[in-house]
């Protein structure tokens, strides 16, 4: 057993007294300790003793940003047979004002015993974000993957809708019905999506609208406050077609574009983005890019199933296709 000791105390970066006390449960030993001596038997193909193992599945942490945008329960669900199928047992995190922040829940994780950690939108996706948190847990030897927010330099699977694929799909389906003067309610600025959101939609307006076309760019909040306070912009601005960056911004847009009693689409068309249950129950029926939710959740799974498992994941951007679905918030621009 002593050379197995030295292999998981140097996998995990601690002594071999320290993973003598964890695998005998004695106390003593910080948790990101015990957690890097447990992570290290998994990995290496150790079975835990009796003491150590857990009735159900091993636990992976889910940290959302909200629940209030009904795509990230829809990932929750998702994700949980998938992860549930392979043995693990999902620990849901969310994120609200006066809970617990990103911080607090990634310990709660690790005092939880989490195999790993998946953060979907979380504060990995604002561009001035530092990472030195996250690079830390991955030295530490827990895995993470990212959802929707790319950055460099993390050693970590990142999975991500095409932003500017979406933005193509949108803009060139206006632009099919006549619309020139198009808005784009993007969300704050500093985040990647946004950022990919921005860059996609010019690219778009350049290549289907044509010259003395205009494409207009409002941040916003993303919620449907957000959507009205940038439907409010747009509108004032002339658009006669607007792209949300998501589907909360976008009922946002549609109470604003009613209230100035505008007709909707005759007055207005309005695209908004991931396709979520409200996009179906909204008035008219939203227009939306459909995020591929299901696909992503199994995909996820198997490859961050697999990175806790010691196989390594893909260090490319996983890049997922997403799809129009058209409804009654778009119509032809008003002559």
């Amino acid at each position: 057993m002593g050379a197995t000791l030295a292999d998981i105390a140097a996998h995990a970066g601690v002594s071999e007294a320290t993973v003598s006390r964890v695998l005998n449960d004695k106390p003593g030993v910080a948790q990101h300790k015990r957690q890097a001596v447990l992570t290290a038997l998994d990995l290496l193909g150790y079975e835990r003793p009796a003491r150590l193992r857990r009735r159900t599945g091993r636990p992976v942490g889910l940290l959302l940003p909200e629940l209030i945008n009904p795509v990230f329960p829809a990932f929750a669900q998702a994700l949980g047979p998938n992860f549930a199928r392979r043995g693990f047992t999902p620990l849901i995190g969310s994120q609200s004002e006066g809970g617990l922040d990103e911080d607090e829940y990634i310990d709660m994780f690790i005092e939880a015993g989490a195999a790993g950690i998946v953060f979907f939108s979380g504060r990995h996706s604002d561009s001035g974000f530092p990472m030195e948190r996250y690079i830390q847990l991955l030295g530490l030897g827990l895995p993470l993957a990212f959802v929707n927010g790319y950055r460099t330099g993390v050693d970590a699977p990142f999975f991500s809708i095409d932003e500017h694929s979406a933005m193509e799909l949108a803009v060139r389906h206006l632009t099919a019905m006549g619309h020139r003067r198009i808005g784009l309610a993007v969300g704050q600025e500093s985040y990647v999506a946004a950022q990919r959101k921005s860059e996609g939609f010019h690219s778009a307006m350049k290549k289907h609208a044509g010259d003395g076309a205009r494409g207009v760019i409002e941040p916003s909040l993303y919620t449907d406050d957000g959507g009205i306070s940038a439907g409010r912009a747009l509108i004032a601005a002339g658009c006669t077609a607007v792209v949300c960056a998501n589907d909360l911004i976008a009922v946002g847009v549609l109470a604003e574009a009613r209230r100035q009693g505008l007709e909707l689409p005759r007055d207005l068309s309005v695209v908004g983005f991931d396709d979520s249950v409200i996009a179906r129950h909204a008035w008219p029926p939203l227009t939306t890019v459909r995020q591929p939710v299901t696909a992503m959740g199994v995909a996820i799974a198997d490859a961050f199933v697999g990175e806790m498992n010691g196989i390594r994941a893909s260090r490319t951007e996983y890049l997922f296709q997403p799809e129009l679905v058209v409804r009654e918030s778009t119509g032809p621009a008003r002559a």
